[in-house]
């Protein structure tokens, strides 16, 4: 059973960073890709940056050079990199794994919550100006 946990949101000031992680199990990460989605308060789920299993990865533009989402194989652990932080990166965040068909490239990655069957419970990012 595939399984997500996160952790290492917090509150930050504006201009802070955290890494956040995701402890991953159940599932062999070449057969599968992963991203981070962030939603905000009366916002809609954003996907934010994605990994795929060859280690190719893509980003939102609204995190672009501030955020990098990372995998660490042997601690089975998802990471996410945040710097730069401002009040509008506020929100819940959440890490997915979605299983690659054997049809799907492994350097794609996708950011579209519709495609993912497996979510974390979240973390909170809190900024504050």
């Amino acid at each position: 059973q595939v399984q997500l946990v996160e952790s290492g949101g917090g509150s930050v000031q504006t201009g802070g960073s955290l890494k956040l992680a995701c402890a991953a199990s159940g599932f062999t990460y070449r057969d599968y890709y992963l991203a981070w989605f962030r939603q905000g308060p009366q916002k809609g789920r954003e996907g934010v940056a994605c990994i795929a299993s060859d280690g190719s990865t893509k980003y939102a533009d609204s995190v672009q050079g501030r955020f990098t989402i990372s995998l660490d194989n042997v601690e089975k652990t998802l990471y996410l990199q945040i710097n730069g932080l401002s009040p509008e990166d506020t929100g819940m965040y959440y890490c997915a794994a979605r299983r690659r068909s054997p049809y799907t490239s492994s350097w794609f990655c996708s950011r579209a919550s519709s495609d993912f069957e497996t979510w974390g419970q979240g973390t909170q990012v809190t900024v504050s100006s």
